[in-house]
């Protein structure tokens, strides 16, 4: 009968997850820094901003982290009314770890240039992965027109 149980639960979380994993995510916070560096070039003010919403992202996931722990630990599992109250809080944390993931990314998205911006659009396209929409930023240098 528990094992019943599980099986629904474990059914939700799986087709839960399944769409999340549609958007392509830049991955800040999770993926490396340098990583990210690398792979889009950044200047020096996108690696000082992207270690700073890297740094952001990473306490607003822990205190989600442990607001999951307290979910799964703390509440009854005893029938299926239970569990499916576990599983609706377990999908509201989840969902909350996404947009959390959404917004740093779009952050960091709207720092790049449009080439920085049309690389990750291709990668995205490789991916089969829906792209975060954002205008890309317009960097001037220090060489003008007139100058060159």
């Amino acid at each position: 009968m528990k094992f019943r149980y599980l099986v629904v639960l474990a059914s939700v979380l799986f087709f839960t997850n399944v769409n999340a994993q549609a958007d392509c995510i830049l991955g800040v916070g999770v993926t490396s820094d340098s990583i990210i560096s690398d792979i889009f070039q950044l200047n020096d003010m996108q690696k000082a901003k992207l270690e700073q919403f890297s740094t952001d992202f990473k306490l607003q996931n822990e205190t989600l982290n442990n607001n999951l722990a307290e979910v799964k630990s703390k509440h009854p599992q005893s029938n299926v009314t239970e569990l499916r109250q576990l599983a609706d809080k377990y999908k509201n944390v989840m969902d909350s770890m996404a947009r959390v993931q959404e917004i740093t990314d779009k952050k960091m998205l709207a720092l790049f240039n449009s080439n920085q911006y049309e690389l990750y659009l291709s990668l995205c396209k490789d991916a089969s992965r829906s792209a975060y929409i954002v205008v890309p930023a317009v960097y001037t240098d220090s060489i003008s027109n007139e100058n060159r």
